[in-house]
């Protein structure tokens, strides 16, 4: 009986400590796709052109559709790029802080080309 109020006990406190607020959450994903042609983007789960989000942990898949670009993303603690002749997905786990990010493709970063805010 001492044993199972003991567990019962542990139980409840690991469950409180998981609904916590502040506790960790799952990434939020993004992804960024360079190629074909001379595109180069980052979208939300939703589609859509990422301009702001919120600093946390994000999960960046990318996806690079030709050998002749890669996707580079800098900014504050970040600095994740592809290879030139990669092609294919990768999966970068970051974390992203108040501050402003840009993507480029390296060799064409006059045109492809993008930035947003981290609040």
């Amino acid at each position: 009986m001492k044993r199972s109020i003991v567990r019962t006990a542990t139980c409840v406190a690991v469950g409180a400590a998981l609904l916590a607020p502040g506790s960790a959450q799952a990434a939020t994903k993004l992804t960024a796709t360079v190629g074909p042609g001379f595109t180069i983007t980052l979208k939300n789960a939703a589609g859509k052109k990422v301009t702001r989000v919120k600093a946390g942990a994000y999960t960046i898949v990318v996806v690079d559709r030709a050998t002749n670009h890669n996707f580079h993303l800098s900014g504050l603690g970040v600095n994740k790029r592809t290879g030139l002749a990669f092609k294919g997905r990768q999966t970068w786990n970051v974390r992203l802080r108040k501050g402003t990010y840009r993507y480029v493709c390296d060799p064409h970063a006059f045109n492809m080309k993008g930035s947003f805010r981290v609040v």
